[in-house]
C-alpha cells in the first residue's frame, strides 16, 4: 500500500479523523480560501483547484454555507475576511525520515513557532527551505472507491492508463491513481465520464525514494507526522517514510 493511502488509514483506524471533525472543518475552509485566491475567482467551475477544494469539502460533509463562507472571506466578503497563504516547512524527522509540511496560515511567526517547537519536542529537526522539497514531486491524485460500485480492478486500471494515468495502485477497496499535475483536471475528467466512483482528486507530493529506519525511529518519526497534522495550520505532512504493515498495525494500536 501506497505511503498517502497506509497513513490515512491508519488515522482512520485510530478514531482521529471524526474525532476531530470541527478541526477538518477548518483545514478545509482554509484550503478553500487559498484556492479562491490563487485561482481568482470564487467560482468552481471557473477555479479548478477550487472545484477540488470544494469536492473535498462535501465528501467530508461540510455545509455549504461553510463552504460559501470561506469563499466569501477569500474574496474580502464580509467582516471577518481572512488572507490565508500556503506555505511550505521543511525538516528530518527521528531516522532521518524527510518532512515536508504543507500549511496554510494568517500568521507566519505563529505557524513556524508552532511547527519548529513540535518537531523539536518530537525529536526531530527543522531544515532550511530548500533542505528536503528536493526529494518529492509534485504529482496529482485521484482516488477511486471500489466499496460503491461492484468493478473490475483491472478493468478500473486499463481506463486509468487510458486516460493518461502514470501510476495505478490497487488496494483492497481503492484505487490510487497517479497523473502529472498538469494533467490532474482532464484524467479526472476522463474517469469521470467512464462512469468511475472517484471519491477525490487533489495535488499531493510524492517522495522519489523511501527510507525504512529501525522500527523505534519509525513509530517515533510516525508520532511526530501524527502531532505535526494536529496542528490547525497544518495541512498536510509528506514523508519518505515507508511504513510497512508491520509498522502500520504497531502504530494503529498504539
Amino acid at each position: 500500500m501506497s505511503g498517502h493511502s497506509k497513513w490515512h488509514s491508519i488515522r482512520r483506524t485510530k478514531g482521529v479523523l471524526d474525532q476531530r471533525r470541527g478541526q477538518l472543518f477548518t483545514k478545509l475552509a482554509r484550503d478553500i480560501a487559498i484556492a479562491t485566491r490563487e485561482g481568482g475567482s470564487g467560482d468552481p467551475d471557473a477555479n479548478f483547484r477550487l472545484r477540488l477544494a470544494v469536492d473535498r469539502a462535501r465528501a467530508a460533509n461540510m455545509p455549504m454555507d461553510n463552504i460559501q463562507r470561506a469563499i466569501d472571506r477569500a474574496l474580502g466578503k464580509g467582516a471577518d475576511a481572512t488572507a490565508f497563504e500556503e506555505i511550505y516547512y521543511e525538516g528530518y524527522a527521528p531516522g532521518g525520515v524527510a518532512l515536508l509540511i504543507e500549511a496554510a496560515t494568517d500568521n507566519r511567526n505563529r505557524t513556524a513557532s508552532d511547527v519548529r517547537a513540535t518537531m523539536t519536542k518530537g525529536g526531530g529537526s527543522p531544515g532550511e527551505p530548500g533542505s528536503v522539497g528536493w526529494m518529492f514531486e509534485t504529482r496529482g491524485l485521484i482516488t477511486i472507491d471500489l466499496t460503491t460500485k461492484a468493478l473490475d480492478p483491472d478493468e478500473v486500471m486499463l481506463a486509468a492508463i487510458d486516460a493518461g494515468a502514470d501510476d495505478v495502485q490497487v488496494e483492497e477497496d481503492l484505487i490510487e491513481v497517479y497523473t502529472d499535475f498538469k494533467q490532474l483536471a482532464a484524467v479526472r475528467q476522463q474517469l469521470i465520464a467512464a462512469g468511475l466512483p472517484v471519491t477525490s482528486a487533489e495535488k499531493t507530493m510524492i517522495a522519489k525514494t523511501t527510507v525504512q529506519p529501525d522500527s523505534g525511529d519509525a513509530l517515533k518519526a510516525m508520532k511526530l507526522i501524527e502531532k505535526l497534522e494536529d496542528l490547525d495550520d497544518v495541512q498536510k505532512v509528506y514523508s519518505n517514510l515507508d511504513i510497512t504493515d508491520e509498522l502500520a498495525e504497531q502504530f494503529a494500536g498504539a
